[in-house]
């Protein structure tokens, strides 16, 4: 495992490279976009997010009626990690890769992570839950938009309560001859709970996509070489954004049964009243 691990002093402000990606400003709204990418690949512009049927074994929990952030609206130090593996000498087309990835993205996730996407997929605009596992029996319920979809990549965005506050671009290419998948999330925590576990969650991040991008390798009977990447791009946290804490989708998933006694008085009570 080949692992490369970078501090870089950075500009408060935005990120040139992520606003020259056409990715989207400090307000959450859609950025110019680059004249070669369709437009139809990119999510409509949206106030809050909407759930639409939740899956069986799905929590929808910190998502409806949340907004999507950028990394401009995050609090804590700025990071863009880069994790690839690559395929060798076979030889897999990467626009089949990135079809294989899109179909069976939530095969691939490992065992402590559930991805439930809608029927329609990986598309843009559409809306999954996600339900991962936290320290004990914790579990931490969120979700993701996906802001691009095309045929060489897609790429997530974090809702208000996230850990993160930023994109998630999967991508494949070929280099020196060899087919290469790619994720690569552009992040800040959310709010400074996060932050202060962010030494973990960084660990944890790690095993996780490593496993996804083993597990896509694997799909095509491949094993893979993998790498890592770690630069952070802005030392500098946001203290204007420490009210995200309000939002924290890992204090309100845990206090969220202790108040199922109460949520139950309340439906008994209304049905009362309309009795």
């Amino acid at each position: 495992m080949a692992t490369d691990e970078i501090e870089a002093q950075a500009p408060a402000e935005a990120d040139p490279e992520a606003e020259a990606a056409g990715a989207l400003p400090a307000d959450g709204g859609p950025a110019e976009r680059p004249a070669r990418r369709d437009t139809e690949n990119w999510a409509k512009t949206v106030g809050t997010l909407s759930v639409g049927e939740v899956p069986t074994g799905a929590v929808n929990l910190n998502v409806q009626g949340r907004r999507v952030v950028s990394p401009l609206q995050g609090f804590g130090r700025m990071w863009q990690k880069t994790y690839r593996i690559r395929f060798g000498p076979v030889r897999v087309p990467p626009g089949d890769v990135i079809r294989a990835w899109k179909q069976n993205f939530p095969k691939f996730w490992p065992e402590q992570g559930k991805f439930f996407g809608s029927m329609t997929g990986i598309a843009p605009g559409e809306v999954a839950l996600l339900n991962l596992s936290m320290a004990g029996r914790a579990k931490l319920s969120t979700g993701v938009m996906v802001l691009y979809a095309d045929d060489e990549s897609f790429t997530f965005m974090d809702p208000e309560g996230h850990m993160f506050a930023g994109w998630i671009t999967f991508s494949a290419h070929e280099e020196n001859g060899e087919t290469v998948a790619q994720v690569q999330p552009l992040i800040r925590a959310n709010d400074p709970i996060f932050e202060l576990g962010m030494p973990v969650i960084h660990r944890r991040e790690d095993r996780f996509w490593e496993q996804v991008l083993r597990n896509l390798a694997a799909f095509f009977l491949v094993e893979g070489e993998f790498s890592k990447e770690s630069v952070c791009v802005d030392r500098h946290r946001q203290w204007k954004y420490w009210t995200n804490v309000r939002h924290n989708a890992a204090v309100r998933s845990i206090l969220h049964p202790l108040g199922r006694p109460f949520r139950a008085l309340a439906r008994l009570f209304r049905r009362k009243r309309t009795g």
